[in-house]
């Protein structure tokens, strides 16, 4: 915890304006509400270390999230883009950074952010299931099949990326393999909605 304090305010050589204490409870109430899906309240818990800190890395990244889920997505683009700002390298603020532009449609600028991703860490999970994802939103199926099928043999069973593939296939027209794919898919999840679904489809 100290070190993710030292980094949230060690910025440009920022003085301690609030104590430990003050900064831990800021960040445990916004935790608390969270969990109980009152994201204005989290928000405003941890914006009295951002009024503070404002060019802290994790109250950013914090902040980024939250307004995330609050469904602000103008705000929460804006302190993950704060966020990469001051840790430009950081993997955590590049994938949080695609939940509001995937959120908002913007599949392009995602497909970027994720080979920038990629490009650090190339098998990095989420980076190529959202990669993935943007790229069959954008009908580039052939190029997410390749996405998909580096991941799968890495994760054979990943439900996952096998859900992607089934959809790519979908969506090429081949439902024969479509078809095997969401059976083998409720094998392995008996539940998954996706799955039910697209199979009453192809039916």
């Amino acid at each position: 915890m100290r070190l993710i304090i030292l980094l949230l305010l060690l910025v440009n050589g920022l003085s301690f304006a609030l104590d430990y204490e003050e900064i831990k409870n800021a960040y445990y109430r916004s935790y608390q509400y969270e969990k109980v899906g009152d994201f204005e309240n989290a928000i405003k818990s941890i914006m009295t270390v951002y009024d503070e800190y404002p060019e802290g890395y994790t109250v950013n990244l914090r902040l980024g999230w939250l307004y995330y889920l609050n469904k602000n997505y103008a705000n929460s683009i804006y302190h993950y883009e704060r966020a990469l700002k001051i840790v430009p390298s950081s993997i955590e603020a590049k994938l949080g950074y695609t939940l509001p532009l995937i959120a908002q449609g913007k599949y392009a600028d995602v497909e970027k952010i994720c080979y920038q991703i990629l490009n650090t860490d190339f098998f990095n999970y989420y980076g190529n299931l959202r990669l993935s994802f943007v790229l069959r939103m954008q009908k580039k199926y052939d190029i997410a099949s390749k996405v998909i099928n580096k991941m799968l043999s890495l994760y054979p069973t990943d439900v996952n990326f096998l859900t992607e593939l089934a959809l790519v296939r979908y969506f090429q027209g081949d439902m024969k393999q479509a078809e095997y794919l969401f059976k083998d898919i409720l094998i392995l999840d008996p539940e998954n909605v996706t799955a039910k679904e697209y199979l009453k489809k192809i039916k």
